[in-house]
Parts: C-alpha cells; sequence; structure tokens
C-alpha cells in the first residue's frame, strides 16, 4: 500500500470507520483509496475490515 505501512492503512480505517460509522462500506472505502492514494487491490480486504468494525461497534451499543 502506497507511502503507508499496511497497519497503519488498516489502523486509520477502523479510526475513521469509528468516527463517521458510514452507511455504505463500499462506497467509504472507495473514497479512502481514491483520497490516500493507495494502490489498487486491497478494496475487498479494506470493504471487510469497514463492515468488521461496523458490526463490532453495532454489537458494543445497546
Amino acid at each position: 500500500m502506497a507511502k503507508h505501512s499496511q497497519n497503519e492503512v488498516k489502523e486509520s480505517l477502523k479510526e475513521l470507520t469509528r468516527i463517521f460509522q458510514p452507511k455504505d462500506p463500499r462506497k467509504f472505502v472507495k473514497d479512502y483509496i481514491r483520497k490516500y492514494r493507495i494502490t489498487g487491490g486491497y478494496e475487498d480486504e479494506l470493504t471487510s475490515l469497514v463492515e468488521d468494525e461496523l458490526g463490532r461497534l453495532n454489537s458494543s451499543v445497546g
């Protein structure tokens, strides 16, 4: 992944997911990849990461 280590990208994406709690994980990841110029091929992996984080957030609420 671009100039960032893979862990930095994942941690950053998890943090942004907690802050914004996107309704559409795939669109959120596409925007993230475009904005931060992440190299291709990681979209599915990052989308599943966002979905997992959203699931974790939803299960901890209420």
